[in-house]
């Protein structure tokens, strides 16, 4: 029984940090010039808009892995493509480490004035909005961290970054297998677990300290 509480709090969490990402994604890069995310409906808080059905059945299923509906961006439409899809990247952990500022605010001030069972809730997507955005930021596609190294790859080596973006995906799957069902069912460690629970710790740290 606490089980099922405990995943009914941290699917609602999940859906509420994926929907602030993916609507954060759409929104920058409307404003760097591109409606291909807007044409699609993608400019929205409406979670259903922004979720993948296999991806969610996926993740109900193993509980592990699951995903979300990309967002459409056209580079093309950029004035700078591959600084403004960085830019664009970016915008998901930063809505995310945002909405956990926001928890946090709430948390701290108010929280003796709300109740339990929102309380905890708020407490589920302080959480699981920094693992969402520490997760985005390793630099593999799809994650955004890939988009994100954009800024920092000289002109020259574009066309190289290009083919890492095309083709980093079928490498990220494998370590993401790896990792969850043989370091992690297998052996109980999991590399990208060990790195976001430390940087979890220090993340929840700064945000808390900063309220």
């Amino acid at each position: 029984m606490n089980y099922a509480i405990d995943f009914t709090y941290f699917l609602i969490a999940l859906i509420v940090t994926l929907t602030v990402h993916e609507a954060a994604h759409a929104a920058v890069s409307y404003y760097l010039g591109d409606p291909t995310a807007k044409l699609a409906g993608r400019l929205s808080l409406n979670p259903i808009r922004h979720l993948d059905p296999i991806g969610s059945l996926v993740f109900l299923v193993t509980q592990q892995i699951g995903w979300g509906k990309p967002v459409p961006v056209n580079p093309s439409n950029f004035r700078h493509p591959v600084r403004d899809n960085a830019l664009t990247a970016l915008a998901g952990p930063t809505s995310n480490f945002m909405l956990a500022f926001l928890m946090a605010l709430i948390w701290k001030y108010l929280g003796i004035y709300i109740p339990t069972v929102l309380l905890t809730e708020l407490q589920y997507i302080f959480h699981v909005s920094i693992f969402l955005g520490i997760f985005n930021l390793f630099p593999i596609p799809p994650l955004d961290g890939g988009n994100i190294l954009g800024l920092f790859v000289p002109r020259r080596y574009h066309r190289q970054y290009g083919n890492f973006l095309r083709n980093g995906v079928r490498y990220f799957v494998v370590i993401i297998l790896v990792d969850v069902f043989i370091l992690g069912n297998l052996f109980g460690f999991s590399f990208f677990g060990y790195v976001m629970g430390y940087l979890h710790e220090i993340v929840s740290a700064v945000l808390l300290l900063g309220t």
